[in-house]
């Protein structure tokens, strides 16, 4: 009897001990860590999310070549720069802008960017009447804004000969790279025949420099008052009209205002 017990009570002493200090490669076996089970993607189902990226809205804005068929892509070319290569101007503030555009320190970007458009359509006028084949200077400078092909070599244009220089969008791509060097340098339009007028003959006429002046400030962009942001007047038949604002009767009951 004493025997039997001593043989169950170290079976139980052995069991407790393997317990505490289990054969490693049991252990392994045992608490071995179970791989997550594959997720299970439809064959059917989107990988990317197709929802539309918003895009940046561009709203061409007046300008003084608006008479003149296909110039609405001349106004985006300049846009399209101010977004890019030349989009530290919208950001600046020249110190005669107020001669240009009154309402520009105030204003909005898209609003900054519409003086641009009509300050260099302005330019284009007097350089080139608005012509994208016009050639000046005998045979010096090319396109709407009379760029000489060597400046816009210096500027690392796209267009650098007479020839590519004629195209419209070309043409006033390099105009603004040139500003976007030019403006910051000096912190002007004209004043002292520095910024744009550093590049571009007009700005030194009085006549035609006032011209451009004057063009720029009578645009709505630059006296502060957006078409956009009009108010527009109430149609006849709309909201309460005349006869209708009669007063109500007083309920019964109720004291009116004299005390009666």
């Amino acid at each position: 009897m004493k025997t039997l017990f001593a043989l169950i009570c170290g079976a139980g002493l052995f069991g407790a001990a393997a317990l505490a200090n289990p054969d490693p490669a049991v252990a392994v076996a045992l608490h071995s860590p179970v791989a997550p089970a594959a997720e299970l993607v439809s064959g059917l189902a989107v990988p990317v999310s197709l929802r539309p990226v918003a895009r940046k809205r561009m709203t061409v804005p007046d300008a003084r070549w608006d008479n003149i068929n296909g110039s609405r892509s001349w106004s985006v070319a300049i846009l399209q720069s101010l977004r890019t290569h030349a989009n530290e101007l919208p950001d600046l503030v020249p110190k005669d802008i107020a001669k240009y555009c009154p309402a520009y320190p105030s204003a909005g970007r898209a609003q900054r960017e519409a003086f641009w458009v009509g300050l260099v359509s302005a330019l284009a006028w007097h350089e080139s009447t608005h012509r994208p084949s016009a050639v000046g200077g005998g045979g010096r400078w090319y396109g709407l804004v009379q760029i000489y092909p060597p400046t816009a070599k210096f500027y690392q244009c796209r267009a650098k000969s007479g020839g590519a220089l004629k195209d419209p969008e070309d043409n006033l791509s390099c105009a603004l790279r040139i500003m976007a060097v030019t403006v910051p340098r000096d912190m002007v339009i004209s004043r002292g025949m520095r910024g744009v007028a550093a590049d571009w003959g007009p700005f030194h006429s009085r006549r035609k420099r006032e011209d451009i002046m004057s063009w720029t400030r009578s645009q709505d962009y630059c006296t502060g008052l957006a078409r956009s942001l009009r108010p527009m007047a109430r149609p006849d038949g709309v909201g309460p009209q005349k006869e209708d604002m009669s007063p109500l009767p007083m309920p019964m009951g109720v004291l009116s205002t004299d005390g009666k």
